[in-house]
Parts: structure tokens; C-alpha cells; sequence
């Protein structure tokens, strides 16, 4: 498994920032990242047209003839093939085939018998396409009994599938010990988005149980929301409303890549296996890496999920709930994973169209909810040729466009560097931290013993 690759921005997990806080649509950071290029939508659009042919490849052949597809370094969608006539028809359509041993029905049937042994924390297992395999990966703290048992359950099933160590541990990503004000710790939130009951911030469901509050600062006062569902485990992914069910400022979402500048999301979508993706968190701020796997099952301390995407993006603690997006896309939240921005690992990512599927809700600023298949690209966007697209490596976060400016902005400069203002989305971190307290601080006298509590534990 790969690594992450480059580190566009790194700061201390103190002061740094992007993923946070919504109010309104615009990630608001201290954390200043390098500038990428202006995002290409042909790029998008050549991305979702590449993604789109080998997924109806597969879905026209099926899975006992099939065995997967991503894009390759070149852009052109590959198709995973189990015979010459399936390899011949991919061909035609303009994809280029990859004969494999094992089809997709091998893999799956592969899967649902890791499912079906008794779960061993610290696990996790996907199916890689590329190499025609399910690769089960074990952290440090899966022990040698436990493995061995694994590996022998493995060596039952077939060389379909591939056992892994890794470095550290899959840990969900809330952090309970530095720059935390809370007891419950600090996350990042992804999206806003809107539904029948009001305007609500999308982050992940392990950040905290139905009935948390939010906080836009340290003092616990500057209550912002309030988690009023959440799905984990299972599933990773929950809703905290804004109070009187209105984020402070309404308008697009925008992620912030610091500088002033901001990559304006058009919509949701699932992403394609070997895709360059992006992805901001409150703890390390803004990293790139590529997707490795969908369908990610990964058992944390906490309990299983699963549908998860895999990817080599770098994340750490605190950064829990912080958007997943590329070319303009937003495609997940934050789960968790394990190494960290220094020396690299594997993050997990609930994807975002099953999110607001399954919540009934739809990303800010969309006209219609999304549910699985991407936004269309915007107005004056070129078709890219059928099956083909910009190389993954080439792929930029978005269409960068400067933020703040209106008198909205005047809402986030009273709790942000005054410097890097706009309406939208604030972060939780370093001193714009989002603080997940119990359900029970609503009084003005639990509000003061949290702030003892913060005194005492932190200076």
C-alpha cells in the first residue's frame, strides 16, 4: 500500500486549520497552504466521464466477469477481466482491459467470510483492484494469536487474499489529549447542508452521540449547534443542527486553502479508484494522496464499519469529520486510519452521497439532493472524450476563487484571524476549536464548571 504522497501544508495542531466549524458554507484556516493551480472542470468532467465508462463496463458484464475498474496514471479507465471476450469488449469501448484470475463474485465471497469470523479490533480489509486481491491489514495492537488466526482463516480461503502489517493503529480520529477543550474531544466538520429541518453541519458519527453541543471556542460560550443524529458504528456519519436551525451566514460551500483563497464545492459525488483526492482536517490542515479502495471494512476499537473508502491521504488526530473533495467534488468525511503526516498511513472516509442519502439531505447551495452520481459539470465545461481523462495526478482541488468580502464576513472576523474572514466555514482548531461537550452544558452554571474544567486541565 502506498503512502501519502505530497504534503501541501503541515502546521502544529494547536493553531493549525482547515475542516472545522461550518457557519454558512466557507472553511475559514490559519494554516496557509500552497496555492494549486486553478482547478480544471474539463479535468472534472474528464475524471467522472473516465469513472463513468468503467463502471458501466462493469456493470454491463458483470461480476463473474469482472473484477473492478480505476484509472490509470494516464487517465483511460482500466477494467479488470477474467476472459478474452470480456477484454475484447472493453477494448471496443475504449478502456483498456487487464485479464485477472479472480473475479469480482471471488473477491466478494472472499470478503464475506473475513465477515463472518469473529472480529478482531485493529483489523481492516478491502479489495484491491489493482492487484486482484483482498488485502487484510492488522495495526500493533492486533496480537500475534489473533493475526496467526487470521492468517490461517486466509490460507483457508485462497491467494485472493493477502495479510498486511502495519504501522500504528486504526483509531478513530478524535483527539483526546492535546489542544482538546472538551471531554468529548475535538473534530472537524465536513459540509453544510440543508434538509427539511434547517441548516446543519455534516461531520462524522464517532465525533459524538445525539445531543452533544458545539462550541466556537474555548470559553463555552459561543454555542453553535447541537448533534441531533448521528449513525456509528456501521457507519460513520452525523448531523449537528445549527442553533435556531440557521447556519450564521448563508452561501455556497467553500473550502478555504488558506491565503485568502477558497475551492468552491459543486457538488457530491463517489470517487474512482486511483483518483487524486484532497482532504482538509482541524490537527495537520490540507493533504493530498489517491484512492485505493471502495468498500473498506475496518474494525475499530469502537466497532465495525463499513463502506468506507480507502485512501494513502495522511490524517491525525482531530482532523475526524474534515472534507474529502476533488476538482470541486465533495466526495467524504473523515473516519480515521493510522500513521500520521509525518511518516504517512491509510485513511478511511465515509462517503458523503450515501450520507446525505440516507440523511434526507442535500449539500448547501444544491437545488437537488444528491445521490450517488455527480453534479453536473458547470456551464461552459468541455466534454472530455469518452473514456479518457486528465491524468489523476494532475487533478487540483478545485476552482479556486478569493473568499470573504461581504457583511457576512463580519460574523466570522469576531472568532478568526481577521486576515482570512468570508462567510462559511469556520474550523475547528487551535483557537477556533469546535469543542463537543455533554448534552447536559446548556446552563449558565454548567457552562462555568466547564470552563474550571478547561482551566484546571489546561492553563
Amino acid at each position: 500500500m502506498r503512502h501519502a504522497r505530497r504534503r501541501i501544508v503541515r502546521r502544529g495542531a494547536r493553531f493549525a486549520a482547515v475542516g472545522g466549524l461550518l457557519c454558512g458554507g466557507l472553511m475559514v484556516t490559519h494554516a496557509m497552504a500552497s496555492e494549486p493551480s486553478g482547478a480544471s472542470d474539463t479535468g472534472a468532467s474528464a475524471v467522472r466521464s473516465a469513472a463513468s465508462t468503467g463502471a458501466g463496463l462493469v456493470s454491463r458484464l458483470g461480476t463473474s466477469r469482472t473484477a473492478g475498474t480505476w484509472i490509470a496514471d494516464d487517465g483511460r479507465p482500466v477494467v479488470a477481466v477474467t476472459d478474452a471476450r470480456a477484454a475484447a469488449e472493453v477494448e471496443r469501448a475504449g478502456a483498456r482491459p487487464k485479464v485477472v484470475p479472480h473475479s469480482m463474485s471471488d473477491l466478494t465471497s472472499a470478503t464475506r467470510r473475513l465477515r463472518s469470523a469473529p472480529t478482531v479490533p485493529g483489523t481492516a480489509w478491502a479489495v484491491d483492484y489493482t492487484r486482484n486481491e483482498v488485502v487484510v491489514q492488522g495495526d500493533s495492537t492486533v496480537s500475534a494469536t489473533d493475526w496467526s488466526r487470521m492468517t490461517e482463516l486466509a490460507d483457508g480461503i485462497g491467494d485472493e487474499v493477502r495479510m498486511r502489517r502495519v504501522r500504528g493503529a486504526f483509531t478513530t480520529r478524535v483527539n483526546g489529549a492535546e489542544a482538546i477543550f472538551s471531554t468529548g474531544g475535538r473534530c472537524s466538520a465536513g459540509f453544510n447542508v440543508t434538509g427539511p429541518g434547517g441548516e446543519f453541519i455534516l461531520t462524522a458519527g464517532h465525533c459524538g452521540p445525539p445531543g452533544s453541543v458545539w462550541f466556537s471556542d474555548n470559553t463555552g460560550r459561543g454555542q453553535v449547534g447541537r448533534t441531533v443524529t448521528t449513525d456509528f458504528p456501521g457507519s460513520d456519519f452525523s448531523l449537528v443542527q445549527y442553533d435556531a436551525g440557521r447556519a450564521p451566514a448563508s452561501g455556497p460551500n467553500v473550502v478555504a486553502i488558506g491565503g485568502g483563497k477558497g475551492v468552491r464545492i459543486s457538488g457530491a459525488a463517489d470517487p474512482a479508484v486511483g483518483q487524486r483526492v484532497f482532504r482538509s482536517g482541524s490537527t495537520s490542515g490540507l493533504h493530498d494522496g489517491t484512492v485505493t479502495a471502495l468498500g473498506a471494512t475496518v474494525n475499530y476499537p469502537e466497532g465495525t464499519v463499513t463502506g468506507l473508502i480507502e485512501t494513502t491521504v495522511c490524517a491525525e488526530p482531530g482532523d475526524s469529520g474534515g472534507p474529502l473533495f476533488s476538482e470541486g467534488v465533495a466526495l467524504g468525511v473523515t473516519s480515521g486510519g493510522n500513521g500520521d503526516c509525518a511518516s504517512g498511513g491509510t485513511t478511511f472516509f465515509q462517503p458523503v452521497t450515501k450520507a446525505l442519502s440516507e440523511l434526507g439531505v442535500r449539500l448547501a447551495g444544491q437545488t437537488e439532493q444528491a445521490g450517488g452520481a455527480a453534479s453536473a459539470p458547470p456551464a461552459g465545461a468541455s466534454a472530455a472524450p469518452q473514456g479518457r481523462a486528465a491524468a489523476p495526478g494532475s487533478a487540483a482541488p478545485g476552482a479556486v476563487q478569493a473568499v470573504g468580502g461581504s457583511g457576512t464576513a463580519e460574523v466570522v472576523s469576531r472568532i478568526t484571524d481577521p486576515r482570512n474572514v468570508g462567510p462559511g466555514l469556520l474550523v475547528i482548531a487551535g483557537s477556533i476549536i469546535a469543542l463537543v461537550a455533554t448534552r447536559f452544558v446548556r446552563s449558565e452554571q454548567d457552562r462555568k464548571a466547564f470552563q474550571r474544567q478547561i482551566s484546571q486541565s489546561w492553563g
